[in-house]
């Protein structure tokens, strides 16, 4: 046992020396932290001015339907149009609207013309005003009262229950559930190829060098494998910490410094945007960011991350063995690939296989793929955020347990073989021959 600690010291303090491990582990937080902070320091960058919209309105509709507001000031105007294009290049206006008049006065197109790429809100600021007015003229046209119209709108939200064995209603969000059940799946997928492929070159980079003949006259093949995949499995656990730690510190640094500045000028940006913006759809809004607060709560964030820590364990170690031993099995990593597919082939199912488990979680496609020790990684951790039955999370889990057991023990006995093997192509018939030694 000491030696296969020794072994796992070895692989830990190398990999952690390395200066792409030091570069990545600084490099990746930097970028997640400028993902987030990225966009709201753009967006304080941005010519937050008062906009001049000159409206060249050809049906006579739009008069006083662009109402001016902080953000934007609307000028109807009536010149012609090459010679108005001409004072937004000037300058003197930053946008202008034009709106045809088409055979049947009734547009369908306006054209926005700007020296600078127009924003968004602009853009649906104006479509929004033209489509609401073009509406109205055709219901009158039919003899119908659009404030009828408006007020027979309404907004339906169907509120979804789960019911409890004792009675007990608890909502449930069947979107953001199918979100976070994607993401952890994917990034378990992610995590068991990025680490699980450092074991495999590792191998093949000893066995090429002959390193190992020296390392396996001192210590047990299987001791020599296990501390290997163990040592990189605490490898990527450093580096996934410190990615967290890291990216909340320069997240928490970056807002100290720019914070204050930030927030105000964002809060007065979105202040001035939400009163371009009717009110219903601000109550909208508001409804919307107090549903997403409710389903944070909702979320059993405890049960979660454990799950996610104790499959993204599980599956590593379980595939680190098996991606140990095709190491083992060849001389190069151009060799790899015929050994490859057929072990990442469950992998790949679990992921190709979300979409119809997110619609149908409690199938028994669902349960038997979430207990297969090959598929149980990724598939169950998209139906844990549904809700999962204690008795089939604990299932899942000892299986996952006595399926990596299994699979070191399968793959010690490649790997003892093909560890020493050199200069000969391995077929799958050899690699059944060495299962049987």
């Amino acid at each position: 046992m000491n030696k296969t600690l020794l072994i796992l010291q070895r692989e830990y303090l190398i990999r952690v020396r390395k200066k792409s491990f030091i570069i990545m582990t600084f490099l990746g937080p930097l970028l997640m932290a400028g993902l987030m902070v990225v966009p709201i320091l753009l967006a304080t960058l941005q010519d937050v001015g008062k906009k001049s919209v000159a409206v060249l309105d050809e049906t006579g509709w739009f008069a006083g339907k662009f109402e001016s507001g902080d953000q934007m000031s609307f000028i109807i105007v009536d010149a012609p149009l090459d010679s108005l294009k001409a004072q937004v290049i000037d300058g003197k206006f930053d946008f202008l609207v034009y709106i045809p008049a088409t055979q049947f006065n009734l547009p369908s197109n306006a054209e926005l013309y700007s020296i600078k790429q127009p924003s968004v809100t602009v853009r649906s600021y104006v479509r929004n005003v033209i489509k609401n007015e073009v509406e109205n003229r055709k219901l009158l046209a039919s003899g119908i009262d659009p404030d009828l119209i408006r007020q027979a709108r309404t907004t339906v939200n169907v509120l979804t229950y789960q019911l409890g064995q004792d009675g007990e209603l608890k909502k449930s969000y069947t979107d953001v559930q199918a979100a976070l059940g994607f993401i952890s799946a994917i990034l378990i997928y992610f995590f068991i190829f990025l680490f699980g492929s450092q074991v495999m070159r590792g191998v093949i980079e000893e066995k090429t060098n002959r390193i190992v003949e020296v390392i396996i006259s001192s210590v047990k093949p299987f001791q020599l494998m296990l501390g290997k995949v163990l040592g990189i499995a605490l490898v990527g656990l450093t580096q996934f910490l410190l990615w967290v730690l890291l990216t909340l510190g320069i997240y928490f640094v970056l807002v100290a410094i720019f914070g204050g500045d930030m927030v105000q000028q964002q809060t007065t940006i979105s202040g001035e945007m939400l009163s371009q913006i009717p009110d219903e759809q601000i109550d909208a809004v508001n409804k919307g960011m107090t549903e997403v607060f409710e389903v944070v709560r909702s979320i059993n964030f405890p049960l979660v991350l454990f799950s996610f820590g104790f499959y993204f364990l599980g599956g590593y170690l379980l595939y680190a063995a098996l991606f140990a031993a095709i190491g083992s099995a060849v001389d190069n990593e151009t060799d790899v690939q015929q050994f490859m597919l057929p072990v990442s082939l469950p992998l790949i199912l679990g992921i190709v296989m979300i979409n119809f488990l997110i619609n149908n979680t409690d199938s028994s496609l669902a349960f038997w793929l979430s207990v297969v020790p090959l598929t149980s990684p990724i598939v169950m951790m998209v139906r844990i955020p549904f809700g999962v039955p204690v008795w089939e999370l604990a299932l899942s889990m000892a299986v996952l347990v006595a399926g990596f057991i299994f699979t070191t023990w399968l793959a010690a006995k490649i790997y003892r073989t093909g560890i020493l093997m050199y200069g000969k192509k391995v077929s799958w018939g050899e690699l059944w021959k060495w299962l049987r030694y």
